[in-house]
């Protein structure tokens, strides 16, 4: 169903409905062990037997079969290594495990954005500013407007293009997230100011295009265009996928936003409110929850972002009952549905939102704080 506004809530009740989250978060921290270690070290065995399946088929790719079969095996694997793998590997959900090939600090994955950066723009400034609107640049990724509360420009009109433009090429635009490009592009922010940012993208962005589009085409001999079309191909399904997943997850009928002033001096409860009411999920079945990295429970995500995805389905029937509780609406739908609102919101918000002549608001400038602890742990 389609959230709507939430109830008020008295101040003891947002204390009673944050213990009740945090009861459940607690449980599962407690209950933590082998069956988590078996399931992530299961995926990441799956994830590389379809990238070796993936690639060994790519270089038979004169057989069209083959080339085909290579392009899913591979798409597959960088769907895993990313959604599944890397994005929740990265908020510390196996940290428990004393794994060094599994700790949330130094796990890189294989995308263009360097993992330190994902993590100050993703873990810290996303997670704890859920839909905060001049905090959390993930509305709009510094290139759509997707909130009324952005101001129009006619820069917008291109709304539905950017969106296209950035599904293909998504990857490309979480490594450039960081560099908060609408300020480059405004003369807020020089390149000088972002130097050891570009480097670092330049690097791993050096890094992933060597090894997609050079290396491996190279070893294919005369099969070097296959391969590198089967590769362009796995890059371009892996970032579509990736776009429509976690636009889905936070901008389709129902989602919430919030400004800086009522989301001050927030409570347990009250962020716990926030994250559910900017969050959405998407219903389907086991297979579609993995290749979604198990971000379909979106809003269980925002509210616990350090227990293991896998987790998430069970954890997701206590929290709608929860929320039936308090009267707070649970926004979830399937796939089809909840993308066909976020584009229709993006071509909404192509246009002015307000009639001609009425005052337009000033424009929301993104505050870039120094690193904290979010509340979520």
């Amino acid at each position: 169903m389609t959230a709507t506004a939430a109830p008020a809530l008295t101040d003891e009740q947002l204390d009673a409905f944050g213990s009740e989250l945090d009861a459940i978060r607690e449980r599962v921290l407690a209950d933590l062990g082998a069956r988590d270690a078996d399931y992530i070290r299961g995926v990441i065995r799956a994830q590389r037997g379809l990238e070796v399946a993936g690639r060994g088929l790519l270089f038979l790719g004169f057989l069209p079969p083959a080339w085909l079969g290579g392009v899913a095996a591979l798409s597959l694997s960088k769907i895993l290594d990313n959604m599944e793998i890397g994005h929740n590997v990265m908020h510390g959900q196996y940290d428990w495990m004393e794994d060094p090939a599994l700790s949330g600090t130094s796990f890189e994955w294989d995308s263009a954005c360097p993992s330190e950066q994902w993590r100050h723009s993703h873990n810290y400034m996303h997670h704890t500013h859920t839909n905060i609107v001049g905090r959390d640049r993930d509305i709009g990724y510094g290139v759509l407007r997707m909130s009324e509360e952005q101001r129009w420009h006619p820069y917008y009109l291109g709304n539905p293009v950017y969106a296209v433009v950035l599904a293909l090429l998504f990857q490309w635009g979480v490594a450039l997230h960081d560099l908060e490009v609408e300020q480059l592009r405004t003369g807020r922010a020089s390149l000088a100011d972002r130097r050891e940012l570009l480097r670092g993208i330049w690097r791993k962005g050096g890094r992933q295009v060597l090894k997609d589009y050079v290396l491996f085409p190279a070893l294919a001999g005369p099969g070097a265009p296959q391969v590198l079309a089967g590769n362009a191909a796995a890059n371009v399904v892996r970032n579509v996928w990736s776009f429509m997943i976690i636009f889905c997850g936070h901008f389709p009928d129902g989602t919430q936003e919030f400004s800086l002033e009522e989301t001050a001096e927030e409570s347990r409860g009250q962020w716990y409110r926030r994250q559910l009411l900017g969050s959405a999920n998407l219903t389907g079945g086991k297979l579609f929850h993995v290749l979604s990295g198990n971000l379909s429970h979106q809003i269980e995500h925002h509210l616990f972002p350090d227990l293991p995805a896998h987790r998430y389905g069970e954890i997701a029937v206590e929290v709608k009952g929860i929320c039936a509780r308090y009267g707070i609406a649970y926004n979830s739908g399937p796939l089809p549905r909840q993308f066909g609102t976020v584009v229709r919101k993006i071509a909404r918000l192509a246009l002015p939102s307000r009639p001609r002549g009425e005052a337009t608001p000033p424009a929301v400038e993104v505050a870039r704080p120094e690193p904290a602890l979010a509340l979520a742990g």
